[in-house]
């Protein structure tokens, strides 16, 4: 059953995308787009998959002297680093989702990561994914072990392990979270940039919750719950193609600043 409660923060019309599968620079490009053209009352849920099993780096996280470029290029993972803080972690067999939305200057940006969280937490349990909050005092320092080593104060887990990994940044009233929801725990294959750090702990994952569903329903299943929620709340429409030249365009300024090894690098 999806609890109800207050709306806090979360406005009353959504643009609902399910987009498709993209390399890491596109998607991170896209979600600061999204961003950047945040509207009053109006927030945007995009759903999106990798076109190669990438790691993406937090804002601020530090890998200069960490990692090298080369091994990096050996790897074989796609890399990018996000517009948002956290920690570096493996987007493969998940389901990624990004919101944006307005978000008045006299309110925190928790009180935005806790809304939005809620209302993960409800569509999950409505799915049949026994989720809780983490408790905790804050998020986790950019410097450390990856992403799902341990879950921030309230991140989604089961069984005391990360389901949900979410990333935030706010820039004015804009508004930015987007995170993963782990379809299975490919987190080992950051071993592949980091040989001498210790292996990750298990994560929670969507299959070991559901198991004898099919990736394919567990998807549907868990967007169209989060749909639902949203519903309660408000307006929902969904987003139609074609989009016009002036987003094209942005969104493309965006993809030369996170292609930029500049900006890759930059700590």
């Amino acid at each position: 059953m999806i609890e109800s409660g207050p709306r806090g923060p979360l406005p009353g019309h959504w643009t609902w995308w399910e987009d498709g599968a993209r390399d890491g620079v596109s998607n991170m490009a896209i979600d600061e787009a999204l961003l950047a053209t945040v509207r009053p009352g109006e927030g945007t849920w995009r759903w999106y998959a990798w076109s190669v099993p990438t790691v993406s780096f937090g804002r601020n996280e530090r890998i200069a002297g960490r990692l090298t470029p080369a091994r990096l290029a050996a790897s074989g993972l796609g890399a990018v680093r996000r517009p948002t803080g956290g920690r570096a972690l493996l987007h493969h067999r998940e389901l990624t989702y990004c919101v944006t939305m307005p978000l008045a200057a006299h309110l925190p940006w928790r009180a935005a990561y806790d809304a939005v969280n809620q209302v993960l937490r409800d569509a999950l349990r409505a799915a049949g994914v026994p989720v809780q909050l983490a408790a905790g005092s804050g998020p986790l320092a950019p410097e450390g072990p990856v992403c799902f080593d341990q879950p921030a104060a309230g991140e989604l887990t089961v069984g005391g392990r990360k389901l949900v990994g979410s990333a935030v940044w706010r820039h004015g009233d804009a508004y930015l979270q987007h995170g993963s929801i782990l379809l299975h725990d490919d987190q080992q294959l950051l071993q592949a940039i980091h040989p001498s750090a210790p292996p990750a702990p298990a994560a929670a994952t969507l299959a070991e919750c559901l198991p004898d569903v099919d990736d394919e329903t567990l998807g549907r299943r868990v967007r169209s719950a989060i749909l639902h929620v949203l519903r309660a709340h408000g307006e929902v429409r969904l987003r139609s193609e074609p989009v016009d030249d002036g987003w094209l365009a942005l969104v493309a300024s965006h993809q030369r600043h996170f292609a930029d090894p500049a900006w890759l690098w930059r700590r």
